[in-house]
């Protein structure tokens, strides 16, 4: 179920606001903005390992994933020269797998409560139903 809700995330986002960069897709834009709030939690180090686990177990699915690195700072290296050689299609597929991801380990972590609680404080006029933790 988080990759469906990866999904509708990555929707929403790519509706609410244009890309800075063309590399600047709406997956790496939630990975970016988890980013600051994850680290309030459990400090660089930790939203970098949360970061490096989801993009390791999402590239077992998308192979191209494999060329993306994580660096100390939590930030996706490789994307603007993966842009160029894939299809949106391609680009699609591997956001919806590692945002995917990263919300199942988080659910994991800590809860689909909490999960929710966070996206609603990054994006608060996203609709969701916050009453509804099975939705993850």
């Amino acid at each position: 179920m988080p990759r469906e809700f990866a999904g509708k995330l990555l929707a929403y986002v790519a509706a609410s606001g244009a890309a800075a960069e063309p590399q600047d897709f709406p997956g790496f834009r939630v990975c970016a903005a988890l980013r600051g709030p994850l680290a309030k939690f459990m400090g660089a180090a930790g939203v970098t390992a949360l970061l490096v686990r989801a993009l390791a177990l999402a590239s077992v699915e998308i192979p191209w994933l494999r060329q993306l690195r994580i660096q100390a700072d939590g930030t996706l290296d490789g994307v603007a020269e993966m842009a160029g050689k894939l299809d949106a299609r391609a680009i699609t597929e591997g956001e919806i797998a590692l945002v995917g991801h990263l919300l199942g380990l988080l659910v994991t972590f800590i809860g689909p409560a909490l999960t929710l609680g966070l996206l609603h404080d990054i994006w608060p006029c996203w609709k969701i139903e916050m009453a509804d933790p099975a939705i993850l």
